[in-house]
């Protein structure tokens, strides 16, 4: 079983808080905890991120998975551990960073498109795999990978999830989601991440 399965089983959503500033960070995650998610991810690319995965670490460790998002090097990888991170996420399939992120005991989930992509993160350690851009081949391109990947292994959807396409994703085999610009856009406040957390929530039936 993957290292992360049981967290998705909790809920199956990642929140991607791109753009996030680490002294809002603490109050949104907690609005995205309280509606039921407990994985959070800080893209690097977002204002001073390893403070804001420090925060999130020391603030709430004990209810969530907290991670970094847009890792591109193993130094970064590296970085996030420092800042008590525990899951990478990547935008590709570089397996030298899967490779570290699995030396380094965090978890990894690489970006993928392709079986080819699939296969050699796999091999590389990967714990999971993140479908994207996934509403470029939709449902249709995870139903058709899910046919060729271990039974085991999680596939999460990101890019282009709505609370409206999230059965169909199911449907396909998916077995989380990574959101983005439809839970939180830089400038949310807490309540309206808050308000969008649950109606993804709700979106499960």
């Amino acid at each position: 079983m993957s290292r992360i399965t049981p967290w998705l089983a909790r809920s199956p959503f990642v929140a991607i808080l791109r753009g996030v500033r680490p002294e809002e960070v603490v109050p949104i995650a907690q609005a995205v905890v309280d509606a039921g998610w407990c994985v959070i991810e800080v893209p690097l690319n977002s204002p001073a991120p390893f403070a804001s995965i420090a925060r999130l670490s020391e603030a709430l460790a004990a209810d969530i998975l907290v991670g970094a998002g847009t890792v591109r090097t193993p130094a970064e990888v590296d970085r996030v551990a420092e800042a008590g991170g525990r899951l990478i996420v990547m935008p590709h399939a570089d397996v030298t960073v899967i490779t570290h992120a699995a030396r380094r005991g965090l978890m990894g989930l690489p970006g993928v498109y392709t079986a080819t992509e699939a296969f050699a993160a796999i091999d590389a350690g990967a714990d999971a795999l993140k479908l994207f851009p996934a509403e470029i081949g939709g449902p249709a391109l995870l139903k058709a990978l899910r046919a060729v990947l271990p039974k085991e292994l999680p596939v999460l959807p990101v890019g282009g999830v709505a609370p409206d396409t999230v059965a169909a994703w199911r449907a396909a085999g998916a077995a989380g989601f990574g959101v983005g610009s439809a839970l939180y856009r830089p400038g949310d406040d807490a309540a309206t991440v808050g308000e969008r957390a649950r109606t993804f929530v709700a979106a499960l039936g």
